[in-house]
Parts: C-alpha cells; structure tokens; sequence
C-alpha cells in the first residue's frame, strides 16, 4: 500500500475515542440516485438551506422514528375529539347563554382546532393507560 492510501485509510478510521463521543458518526450509507433525482435533492436541501448530506440524514431520520400510527389509535382520536369538540361546546354555549352573549363562530373553530391539536396524544395516552392496567396474565388489574 501505498503512503496516500494508508494515510486516507488511518484519516478515515475513528479511533476509539472519537467512537465514545456523543453524536459522532462512523457509519455511512450510499446510494445510488438518477441525474434528476439528484437534481430533486439538491434543490430541497439548497430550499431548506442545508448541505444535501444534512437534508438527506434528517429527512431519513424523521421518516425512520415516525411512528406509523395504529388504525385504533386513529379511530380513538377521532372519537376523543368528538367527546372533547361536544362537552367544550355544550360549555361554550352555556356560558355564553349565562352571560347573554351568542355563542361566536371564532369560538367554534377555536375547539375544533384545540380538539385537533390533542386527538393523537389524549388518544395514545388513553391506550397506554389501558394496556398499561393489564397484568401478565393479560387480565385487567383492580
């Protein structure tokens, strides 16, 4: 081997120190991308104002700890923001009626976009309350 290539070699291997600190990255991932598909990255990184690696590790590391979401959990969130829309409204409208005011429609979309907001976290803290009450057995615990 040549000097350049055990130079380039030694460079490009961490040493053991380097691997314990936090956030320093040994691993790299390739691929292999059309002239157009890498046209596509490159203006979505210079959009984002990031190097393309920068925009091509964050976006894949957003898409790869993004928890597809259970159609349960879809369904629960649906039917929390009901309950919540409801009971926040029936409230809404008694006190507006208690204060002899009409009930706005600014306040309307105001519970709605709360309701929104909530959904898929009341929803998955409702189903880790449940499963969370269940022993070994798989029975409920009292």
């Amino acid at each position: 081997m040549n000097t350049f290539a055990t130079t380039t070699e030694q460079a490009k291997k961490p040493s053991s120190s380097d691997e314990n600190k936090p956030g320093f990255r040994t691993k790299t991932i390739s691929m292999r991308l059309t002239p157009g598909e890498l046209a596509e990255v490159e203006s979505a990184a210079q959009r984002a104002g990031k190097q393309p690696s920068e925009w091509l590790r964050e976006t894949s590391l957003t898409a790869a700890r993004e928890r597809p979401s259970d159609p349960i959990e879809l369904l629960l969130a649906e039917v929390w923001a009901v309950r919540h829309t409801l009971l926040s409204l029936f409230h809404a409208g008694a006190q507006a009626t208690a204060e002899g005011k009409p009930l706005l429609p600014e306040s309307v979309l105001k519970i709605r976009e709360s309701a929104d907001r909530k959904k898929l976290e009341q929803a998955r803290r409702m189903l880790a309350d449940f499963f969370g009450q269940r022993t070994e057995g798989g029975h409920q615990e009292r």
